[in-house]
């Protein structure tokens, strides 16, 4: 299956105990810019050493670098009146561009590995302001300026970047594509 694989079922409760993670690492509070760059990162950095996200989000490529869509979609909408969604109950946007984490998600999810990752992620680029990330991000080579759109960044686009063979590509295409199969069976019951 060449290009465009099966996705992954986006795992909420996965992203916010990321995103948890980075945000106490940072004193709970961050500009919501920089937080989505730094789990990006962490994706990508998790897909070059193992094949496999860490969100498991959907990518973009918008003005300011590349995307995890579904984490912007809970900051921009949050929950509807009455509501709460994982992300929402432990995530809250407030102030000026930024989140704050309100509640503490736990991380039973995240492997060790996934907490080295994330903990890699915050030591080497933590310290930047926002801008200083957008710039970096600018020059991966998965990362297409949109012109004020958004263009999806598919794992095959991520892999090719981090140097992976097209035969390496091509198995951890098929994996992430069982996996999703399974998940979608899962999740159907």
């Amino acid at each position: 299956m060449k290009g465009k694989s099966m996705r992954l079922h986006f795992n909420e409760v996965k992203a916010t105990q990321a995103a948890a993670r980075l945000l106490k690492k940072r004193g709970t509070r961050m500009k919501y810019l920089k937080l989505i760059k730094l789990l990006y990162l962490a994706d990508r950095e998790a897909l070059s050493r193992w094949g496999r996200p860490i969100t498991t989000d959907h990518y973009v490529s918008m003005d300011n670098g590349p995307v995890l869509s579904e984490v912007l979609k809970r900051i921009d909408d949050g929950s509807a009146p009455g509501e709460q969604t994982f992300w929402t109950s432990h995530i809250i946007p407030c102030g000026d561009w930024d989140v704050q984490l309100i509640a503490d998600p736990a991380d039973g999810q995240l492997s060790e590995a996934e907490d080295e990752v994330l903990d890699l992620i915050f030591d080497q680029y933590g310290h930047r302001n926002r801008w200083a990330i957008v710039d970096f991000v600018h020059t991966l080579p998965e990362w297409q300026d949109p012109s004020g759109s958004a263009i999806p960044i598919e794992y095959r686009e991520i892999l090719k970047a981090v140097n992976k063979s097209e035969e390496e590509i091509q198995a951890i295409e098929n994996e992430l594509t069982g996996l999703a199969r399974v998940d979608a069976l899962c999740t159907a019951r």
